[in-house]
C-alpha cells in the first residue's frame, strides 16, 4: 500500500468522522458506555477502540460498516443499561458479582482462590491503599471490574450498606 496524499487525507477525514460519531454516541448513550463497571462495559470499550482503529485506517472499505457497527454497539450498550435498570435479575446474568477477599483483618482463602488473587497481589493492594496494619483492614473487595478495593480505618466502623451485593463466600456470613 502506498501512502499517497489522497489516502492520508482519507484516513484523517475518516478518523475525524469516526471520532465525531463516537462522541455523539457517547453523549446520547451516556458516559457509562466507557466506564469499567462491568464485563460488558469493558467489552464495549475494547470493541469501540478496535472499530475506531480499523475504520480510520481503511476508510475506503470500512467507513460505513464501521460507523454502523459503532452505532450498533452503543445501541446494545444502551439496551443493556435499560434492562439492568428495569430487571434486577439482569445484573446477575450480565455482570460479575463483587467478591469479599478479606474481612476484619482475616483473609478469606476460598474467595481468594475463586478470584485467582494471590496473597502477594492482596498485600500489594493493601500497601497501595496505605493500609499499615492488617487489623485496620475492614474489608477487601474484588470488584466486578477486576479492581481490588481496600476499606480500612483505625475506628473499626464499616457501614453494612457499603458491602451490599458483595458475595461473602461459603466461609463468610453477614455483612
Amino acid at each position: 500500500m502506498t501512502l499517497s496524499a489522497g489516502y492520508i487525507a482519507a484516513v484523517v477525514g475518516s478518523s475525524a468522522l469516526v471520532y465525531a460519531v463516537v462522541l455523539l454516541c457517547t453523549r446520547l448513550a451516556g458516559l457509562r458506555s466507557f466506564s469499567k463497571m462491568s464485563a460488558s462495559d469493558f467489552a464495549m470499550t475494547v470493541a469501540v477502540g478496535s472499530l475506531f482503529a480499523s475504520t480510520a485506517v481503511s476508510p475506503d472499505k470500512q467507513l460505513i460498516p464501521g460507523l454502523v457497527a459503532i452505532a450498533t454497539l452503543f445501541s446494545g450498550q444502551l439496551m443493556i443499561a435499560v434492562v439492568r435498570k428495569n430487571a434486577p435479575w439482569a445484573s446477575d446474568v450480565i455482570d460479575n458479582q463483587p467478591l469479599l477477599l478479606m474481612r476484619h483483618g482475616k483473609i478469606i482463602d476460598a474467595n481468594m482462590q475463586q478470584a485467582h488473587v494471590t496473597r502477594a497481589d492482596l498485600f500489594a493492594k493493601l500497601r497501595e491503599a496505605n493500609a499499615c496494619k492488617v487489623d485496620d483492614v475492614l474489608a477487601v473487595v474484588f470488584e466486578t471490574t477486576g479492581d481490588i478495593s481496600v476499606l480500612h480505618s483505625d475506628t473499626g466502623d464499616l457501614d453494612p450498606e457499603i458491602l451490599e451485593g458483595v458475595l461473602h463466600g461459603a466461609h463468610e456470613t453477614g455483612a
